[in-house]
């Protein structure tokens, strides 16, 4: 092979790195909670709205994704995205929540997005009165008071169902259940926000609460996962400025 050949042969690698297209961001499918639960979501008129939808837009965005959100009830969204497949991710997610319907499943999840904390709103005046002087507790209906099932389970409390956050913390104002178990991030908003109350209830931390987190999970695309981890830690100044705007932690 003669020498001028050689030579240029020598740059057909290079040239061929750099009429490479990039790399494009892919479309994916997010299956979320059709559920008001402002600051983290909510659904209005069919578009989701809130903490989780800018977090989750600001990272798509930053990759080159696009991320389509499809809203379903609870039970419809846990059974399309663990028995039929039908979306890429899910969000929120936790590795506690039906752990069973999820065993062999092979979901995998992100490092924490915000956290999630429990518990009961009470009146000030009650506050530090210790669980033993609460009989009558509400909730959402379709939702479970964990950190007081030792309590219901015995029958020194029972709980009351709401339909809606209202309903639910304006019976504690009138005294009719001695407090509300619920998100603490979605009855500051209710009562700060929506009631125009601020302050008017307040968690009480001494009383049985649950602390968790919320996080992004998949069954098919673990290596978006990596990305979205890395996405939380290098572009933290992001994440940070959402959550303040929501007030979130």
């Amino acid at each position: 092979m003669n020498y001028l050949l050689l030579k240029k042969l020598k740059y057909i690698p290079l040239l061929l790195v750099l009429f490479i297209p990039p790399s494009q961001g892919e479309n994916y499918v997010v299956g979320v909670e059709e559920l008001e639960y402002l600051p983290h979501y909510t659904v209005k008129r069919g578009e989701y709205e809130g903490f989780a939808r800018d977090l989750l837009d600001a990272f798509a965005k930053s990759r080159g994704h696009t991320f389509t959100y499809k809203p379903r009830p609870i039970a419809r969204l846990y059974s399309e995205f663990l028995k039929k497949d039908k979306f890429d991710f899910k969000y929120p997610d936790n590795a506690y929540w039906n752990a069973d319907d999820k065993e062999g499943k092979n979901v995998q999840y992100s490092n924490a997005v915000a956290k999630n904390i429990e518990g009961l709103m009470v009146l000030p005046d009650k506050k530090g009165s210790g669980i033993d002087s609460f009989k009558y507790v509400g909730t959402i209906k379709g939702f479970d008071a964990w950190g007081l099932m030792d309590q219901i389970k015995s029958g020194k409390i029972v709980m009351k169902e709401s339909k809606t956050f209202i309903e639910l913390l304006k019976k504690v104002f009138s005294k009719r259940i001695d407090g509300a178990y619920l998100n603490i991030d979605v009855a500051q908003y209710q009562l700060n926000k929506i009631m125009k109350r601020p302050g008017t209830l307040v968690f009480d931390d001494s009383l049985p609460h649950i602390s968790g987190t919320y996080h992004l999970s998949t069954r098919k695309h673990p290596s978006v996962i990596a990305e979205f981890n890395k996405f939380l830690t290098q572009e933290k100044a992001i994440v940070d400025a959402i959550k303040t705007k929501y007030n979130i932690e």
